[in-house]
């Protein structure tokens, strides 16, 4: 069933290429690895999520050990139900047509970037895990080039490219010396559990856990716009068509978490020790100085990339308590946040549509002639906050527990929790203060509605159910997630 939910966005793709009928087709998909979807995290949550469920593997190379093998536990479940749910409701919100009146690259690249994401989260090889999302990122580049808003949309779309692409040859060479080190007493694989459990009975020196942690650390932090390599983010996300946005912002940037918990921290704790300190500061440059970015913002879609940024630094500090509090807690926060902040950006992309700017000097005084959107947007709003009963509170107060869990005295982590907490305030200021001067203030007397809300309520409302259900049950989700640090 995992290879079903992979390839039916490659099939849909190949199929738009030949018909057309591209969100046609792509809706069908996307309904499709949604019912799939639903029903493997159910599995997930009868048996638990600590062992992998549907598994299968198809040999590529005998030697070295090669599989295009595909099945989920908790957490790659958890973000395998993210990357559909978001890929179905881009879809609904995606327009009939691209802007340049044709279906079929704008519908195809949406798929691929879903296939992508989805390979990446499942796959049980290391080898195509990374190729997975790489296929990704392709799409990716051509709907901001092509498709994108803004005059400097060519030169964001490059600036992600050189950026990611970076990211992804560093990323490259630290995998490369990781699986060397560990097949070097002879195990010829690319099988993460089977490198896993090497790496557990291998004595890989400190000095070479040390610097090989770093650099695949700093290749996976590129890819989540990990501070200071985070500046190709927001003008990113603020250029790409919405269905882009909630796409890469919502469910590929995780990836980068995914690898640091899935291959990082448990190949080389070692190399974490030692890191832990710069990684600390790092976080905190995430929240707090990109925090007061966000907030020094006069365009909302600017803002909401930053912002967007900006909550990765409670991922990482969740990842840096280096306990199973703070693990689960990361990975519960990559899917809060992949659900509000695609719910953001698709009221976002409403608001561009029916304005043509998203100017906040400009906007105002909304609330009595888009009702929906002024109480969706208040939903989105406090959900990115950290607002009691939303997943985003529950998954962020779980990565604070899990930083003064059997804590005796201050350290580094506990000092670095407390400051994060300002965040909290941050988000509040820049989130109030926008919906405050788009719904409540008043407007630029030019300004004027120039287009019908063409914007479907359902995939709105499915996601703000969703961040009030595991925001209410959080359990929902951590029952899934058994995380324990070796």
């Amino acid at each position: 069933m995992i290879n079903l939910i992979v390839f039916v966005p490659i099939i849909a793709a190949f199929l738009i290429g030949i018909f057309g009928s591209g969100k046609k087709i792509a809706f069908a998909a996307s309904s499709i690895n949604l019912v799939f979807g639903v029903f493997i995290f159910l599995e997930l949550f009868k048996t638990g999520g600590k062992e992998i469920i549907y598994e299968t593997s198809l040999i590529v190379l005998e030697n070295p050990k090669l599989t295009l093998g595909f099945g989920v536990d908790g957490m790659s479940g958890l973000l395998m139900l993210l990357t559909v749910i978001v890929t179905f409701c881009a879809v609904q919100i995606s327009p009939e047509f691209g802007p340049d009146g044709k279906d079929k690259l704008y519908h195809i690249s949406s798929m691929l970037i879903s296939a992508g994401a989805l390979g990446a989260f499942c796959a049980t090889d290391l080898f195509f895990m990374f190729a997975f999302h790489e296929l990704a990122l392709i799409p990716t580049f051509l709907m901001i080039g092509i498709y994108g808003h803004g005059r400097d949309k060519t030169s964001v779309a490059w600036k992600i490219t050189i950026y990611l692409g970076l990211g992804s040859l560093v990323l490259l060479g630290g995998l490369i010396a990781l699986y060397s080190n560990l097949t070097s007493s002879g195990l010829a694989t690319f099988d993460i559990k089977e490198l896993t459990d090497s790496a557990a009975n291998n004595n890989m020196s400190e000095l070479s856990q040390k610097w090989i942690f770093l650099v695949i650390f700093i290749g996976f932090g590129i890819l989540v716009s990990l501070f200071p390599f985070h500046s190709w983010a927001a003008p990113a996300y603020a250029a790409a068509p919405t269905s882009v946005a909630m796409l890469h912002a919502g469910v590929l940037k995780k990836f980068g978490l995914y690898g640091i918990i899935r291959i990082a921290m448990p190949m080389l704790p070692d190399g974490f020790q030692a890191w832990q300190g710069l990684i600390l500061v790092l976080l905190l440059g995430n929240i707090i100085y990109v925090g007061f970015v966000t907030i020094a913002q006069n365009q909302l879609d600017k803002m909401l990339g930053n912002s967007s940024v900006m909550h990765m630094g409670y991922a990482f500090l969740g990842i840096a308590c280096f306990n199973e509090i703070g693990w689960n807690g990361a990975v519960f926060m990559m899917f809060a946040h992949g659900i509000s902040i695609a719910l953001l950006f698709a009221l976002c992309g409403s608001l561009r549509e029916r304005l043509n700017t998203l100017s906040l000097s400009r906007i105002g005084g909304l609330a009595g002639k888009v009702p929906f959107l002024a109480l969706t947007f208040g939903f989105a709003a406090f959900a990115s906050i950290g607002l009691p009963g939303f997943a985003n509170f529950a998954s962020e107060i779980t990565i604070l527990f899990a930083a003064f869990k059997g804590a005796d005295d201050i350290t580094g982590l506990q000092i670095t929790a407390m400051i994060a907490v300002w965040g909290v305030v941050i988000s509040a200021v820049y989130m109030l203060r926008a919906y405050r001067g788009i719904f409540q203030g008043e407007s630029d007397r030019n300004l004027t509605l120039v287009r019908k809300d063409l914007l479907p309520k359902s995939p709105i409302v499915v996601l703000i159910l969703i961040l009030l259900i595991t925001g209410f049950f959080p359990n929902t989700i951590l029952s899934i997630l058994h995380l324990i640090p070796s």
